[in-house]
C-alpha cells in the first residue's frame, strides 16, 4: 500500500506517528510544508520538516511538540549577550546542529530535497520525507492591524511583543506567528515564490503512485494551503482519492491558531468550513469529531463522504485510532 501525506508540523507529525502504527508495511511519502522556512543567524531553518523528522525519529520535545528533547540554549544566550537578533525565535543547541548541517549542504549546492534526505539518514523516520519544493517559497502575512499583540507564543516558542496598528504591512509568517503570537489580525496570506516554484523531485511521482492521499489535521491555510499553492500538486491530488482529518473540533482548532488564519480568508472555523474550503474537487472523504457529526448533513459538503469519530489525539492509542479511521474511509471510497 502506498500512501502520500501532505503535512505541516505538530498535528501532521503526530498523525503520521499513528499512521505508521496502523500501517507499518505501507510505503508512506510525506510532502512537507516549507513555506514556514526562515533564515536565522545565517541558518536555513525548516520547522515543519524538522518537526516531522524529529517526531518520527524519536528526538522531539514531546511537551512542546517541536524542537529537540532535553535541549539546551547556551548558543542562544550567547547571541543575546552580543545583542544579536532576533530574540523571539527559540533555537536549541542540538537543533542548531541540524540547521548548521542543512545550511552547509545548501551552500555546497545541494537542493533542499537532498539535504533533507541526508538529515533523515540519521533519524530514519520510517517515511520518505520530501519538501514540497526545492525552490524558496515563503508564507507572508498581510497585517490588518488594530491587534493587541498579546497572543500566546507561537509554535516555534519565541516571546511575543506588543504591536500597534500595522495595517498593510507584510511580514514573514514566523514573525506573525511567533513574535506577534498572531495578535495582529491577518488580512491575507501571500505564498511568495509559489507560483514560480516546481514540486521537488519525487513529489508528483508520490502522488501519482499513491493508492490514496491523506490530509492530516494540519493548518489548512498556511500548511496544506501552502503546499497546494505549488503548481502541479493540487491537480495531482485531485486525480486521487483524498481523505482529510478536520483540524477544527467544536468550532475551535485543536492547537495553534488556524481559526485566525481561516478568518483572514473569510472561512468559518468549523469542520464544515474547512472541508468546504478544500472543496469536493479535492476532498473525497472527511473525518470530523463526534461533536461535529451534523457536518454529514451540511449542504456545503455535498459530494464529500463525512464520518464522525473521536478526533482528539490525546494518546498514542487515540491517534492510531484516528489514523485507522482515515485508512478505512480511504479504502472504502476506493472500493
Amino acid at each position: 500500500m502506498r500512501i502520500t501525506v501532505p503535512a505541516g508540523g505538530v498535528g501532521g507529525a503526530r498523525f503520521l506517528r499513528g499512521l505508521i502504527a496502523e500501517a507499518p508495511d505501507a510505503e508512506i511519502t510525506v510532502i512537507g510544508n516549507t513555506g514556514d522556512d526562515i533564515t536565522l543567524f545565517g541558518l536555513h531553518v525548516s520547522p515543519d520538516l524538522d518537526t516531522v523528522m524529529y517526531t518520527l525519529g524519536g528526538g522531539i520535545n514531546e511537551e512542546q511538540g517541536w524542537g529537540r528533547t532535553a535541549d539546551t540554549y547556551h548558543v542562544l544566550r550567547e547571541l543575546a549577550a552580543y545583542g544579536a537578533g532576533p530574540d523571539w525565535f527559540s533555537l536549541g543547541d542540538a537543533d542548531i546542529a541540524t540547521h548548521l548541517y542543512r545550511t552547509s549542504m545548501l551552500a555546497a549546492g545541494l537542493p533542499l530535497s537532498a539535504a533533507t534526505a541526508a538529515l533523515c539518514q540519521r533519524w530514519r523516520p520510517g517515511v520518505t520525507l520530501l519538501p514540497m519544493s526545492d525552490d524558496r517559497v515563503e508564507t507572508h502575512v498581510v497585517l490588518a492591524g488594530d491587534g493587541d499583540g498579546d497572543g500566546a507564543a507561537g509554535a516555534a516558542g519565541g516571546a511575543t511583543h506588543g504591536t500597534g496598528n500595522e495595517a498593510g504591512r507584510t511580514v514573514h509568517f514566523q514573525e506573525w506567528w511567533v513574535r506577534m503570537g498572531a495578535g495582529v489580525p491577518a488580512a491575507g496570506f501571500d505564498f511568495a515564490g509559489a507560483a514560480e516554484a516546481t514540486p521537488a523531485p519525487g513529489v508528483l511521482e508520490a502522488l501519482a503512485e499513491a493508492d490514496f492521499v491523506l490530509l492530516p489535521p494540519s493548518n489548512p491555510v498556511v500548511s496544506i494551503g501552502t503546499i497546494l499553492a505549488v503548481p502541479g500538486i493540487a491537480d495531482a491530488m485531485r486525480a486521487k482519492t483524498v481523505v482529510g482529518v478536520s483540524p477544527i473540533i467544536g468550532g475551535a482548532p485543536v492547537r495553534g491558531m488556524a481559526d485566525k488564519c481561516l478568518a483572514a480568508l473569510g472561512v468559518a472555523a468549523s469542520a464544515v468550513g474547512v472541508a468546504a474550503h478544500y472543496g469536493p474537487d479535492l476532498l473525497d472523504g472527511w473525518l470530523v469529531d463526534e461533536q461535529d457529526k451534523a457536518a454529514a448533513d451540511a449542504p456545503e459538503l455535498a459530494g464529500i463522504t463525512v464520518r464522525a469519530v473521536p478526533l482528539y489525539m490525546s494518546s498514542p492509542v487515540a491517534t492510531a485510532a484516528i489514523a485507522r479511521a482515515a485508512l478505512d474511509l480511504a479504502q472504502d471510497l476506493r472500493s
